[in-house]
């Protein structure tokens, strides 16, 4: 599947062009991870900026200067190498050594170090900041204003980025090689079995967008509670319909789609499961071995709030920033509004 090929909520790609990642400082991301530091313990936290890195390119030049070894090096979240990015890392340090010197390191600025008594974990974070500068705008730029201000008051369908897909969908081949018997180490299994899950939940999320039912509460919808996992069936649910259209409304809960595995638990039903089903036909190499390969079933947000949205104009540039929760992706936002050139993939969260 094509990520650029998958519908849009405003019904067709947008009129007005532009370029990003001209330059690192075009794309900035700033990790919310609200860890509340105890001051003391056998793990040094680190506040880092990092340009024209990878969060591993980062995590290696540190664990090379300071002798610790990469796996005793804990991140939130993985951050693109074309862009400034701003996030958390945690070293397993001894209490009574001296700080390391981290200092000098090409690309990576230590802003601040904080002790810790646990390691940081991956997913820790809240979610990332972003700041980014499109530009050489082109087409209709009259259409800009429209279409930002439809995207702060609707979100945009919560597809996963092409980053997690690989180079020409190479991580999809990966996933059918898999699936066929092939052994693959650790990292390629789990890149192989997230982009088959992120492939098919993009197909159920593209058909609902097609039929316009992406915001909407379908007979049978799994109900997700906004910046949470949890689950409620709308069939089950005691609420009345009023309720549930005005807490859809207030972006307090939000349609769902699968991430399929062995199971979901089977709160989805009616015309919402039978519409995934119709769409998951269509990939049964793929339900098939995510299944034999014994992951359990989840849910993910059909759509994507964008908190905070704010934009300039500037000549022929257009700067927005807004915030997104872990996990979702910056390019789907782009999407809806300028149709984009970019220098570079995202991070494995989004970044």
């Amino acid at each position: 599947m094509d990520v650029a090929a998958l519908a849009h909520a405003r019904g067709a790609p947008p009129p007005c062009r532009g370029r990003i990642r001209v330059e690192p400082a075009d794309f900035r991301v700033d990790e919310d991870c609200a860890i509340e530091h105890t001051g003391s313990g056998e793990h040094l936290w680190c506040r880092i900026e990092k340009t024209g890195l990878t969060t591993h390119d980062a995590v290696q030049a540190i664990s090379r200067r300071a002798g610790v070894h990469p796996r005793h090096i804990g991140v939130a979240g993985l951050k693109d190498r074309h862009a400034v990015t701003r996030q958390w890392l945690s070293i397993a340090w001894p209490v009574h050594d001296p700080l390391p010197d981290l200092d000098d390191l090409p690309g990576v600025r230590i802003e601040s170090m904080v002790r810790h008594e646990r390691k940081l974990k991956r997913g820790a974070h809240r979610g990332n900041r972003f700041v980014i500068r499109i530009r050489d705008l082109t087409g209709d730029t009259a259409a800009l204003d429209e279409d930002i201000r439809r995207v702060a008051a609707c979100g945009v369908p919560n597809y996963f980025g092409a980053q997690r897909f690989g180079h020409g969908g190479r991580n999809i081949d990966l996933a059918r090689r898999l699936f066929a018997g092939r052994r693959l180490s650790r990292n390629r299994r789990g890149f192989a079995l997230s982009a088959a899950r992120s492939l098919l939940f993009n197909a159920v999320l593209d058909a609902r967008v097609r039929d316009g039912s992406w915001q909407r509460l379908l007979d049978g919808e799994a109900v997700m509670l906004d910046g949470s996992h949890s689950l409620f069936a709308r069939n089950e649910t005691e609420q009345a319909a009023e309720a549930l259209e005005a807490r859809l409304a207030a972006f307090d809960i939000h349609p769902s789609g699968p991430l399929p595995g062995r199971s979901d638990g089977d709160v989805v039903s009616g015309i919402a499961a039978e519409l995934e089903s119709a769409v998951l036909a269509d990939y049964p190499d793929l339900t098939a071995g995510l299944a034999e390969a014994g992951l359990d079933g989840a849910r993910r947000a059909l759509r994507l709030p964008v908190r905070e949205l704010e934009w300039h104009r500037d000549g022929d540039a257009l700067t927005l920033s807004f915030r997104l929760p872990t996990g979702a992706f910056a390019t789907s936002v782009l999407r809806e509004i300028v149709d984009t050139a970019e220098a570079g993939a995202e991070s494995a969260d989004g970044a």
